[in-house]
């Protein structure tokens, strides 16, 4: 009984969290810095967004080869699910143009992602891919888990935008504002060993 409430846990979680990435890039106004990455990969590849995720997904798990990490089932969940919700999201979406309603927009997709945030994690199957390489340069290279996730985001925001990806005032109220929304939801649907040790999605997160 418990393992099923955890899994409908997982998979409402990863399909909110994909759900929500949609949302905020709808809103125009910036987004997360895996997804300035996938944004600008886009550009420059012509695949879909959920593709490219999928994609970047993949060769991050190849990264944790060397760092000795090992998958859970919830990590290649969180790969195989958030890239396709995500092109759904962004089919049946409208672009946001009017700032009020990029404002409201972006504020209710960073909601949906601290609550699927908190659903994913607190399912406790593993960590998403860039989660789970931050924690694996924490293991095995002796960082800082705040200096392995600002080295990695800084990085990859960085070629995103230098590709084309969005960066704007999103970009930098997702990366004040996640971590304490997801410190607010993961007790909410954590099971007890979790709850205590808040590990923010890296995409979002990344995700997951």
């Amino acid at each position: 009984m418990l393992l099923s409430r955890r899994l409908l846990q997982l998979f409402v979680g990863l399909t909110a969290y994909g759900f929500a990435i949609a949302v905020m890039i709808r809103a125009g106004i910036g987004v997360a810095p895996w997804d300035v990455l996938s944004q600008g990969l886009v550009r420059h590849t012509g695949l879909t967004f959920g593709t490219v995720t999928f994609v970047t997904s993949l060769v991050v798990l190849l990264l944790w080869i060397p760092l000795r990490q090992r998958p859970r089932f919830g990590t290649i969940a969180n790969t195989l699910m958030i890239g396709p919700v995500a092109d759904l999201g962004l089919r049946v979406l409208p672009q946001q143009t009017e700032w009020w309603a990029q404002g409201l927009t972006f504020a209710g997709g960073l909601l949906l992602l601290a609550v699927a945030s908190g659903l994913y994690i607190g399912a406790d199957f593993g960590p998403g891919p860039r989660d789970g390489l931050m924690l694996g340069l924490h293991a095995r290279l002796g960082w800082r888990v705040g200096v392995a996730r600002t080295a990695i985001e800084v990085s990859v925001l960085a070629v995103g935008w230098l590709l084309g990806g969005q960066v704007g005032i999103g970009t930098a109220a997702e990366a004040l504002l996640i971590g304490p929304l997801v410190a607010i939801t993961l007790p909410l649907f954590a099971r007890r060993r979790v709850a205590t040790s808040v590990v923010v999605p890296a995409r979002a997160s990344s995700s997951a």
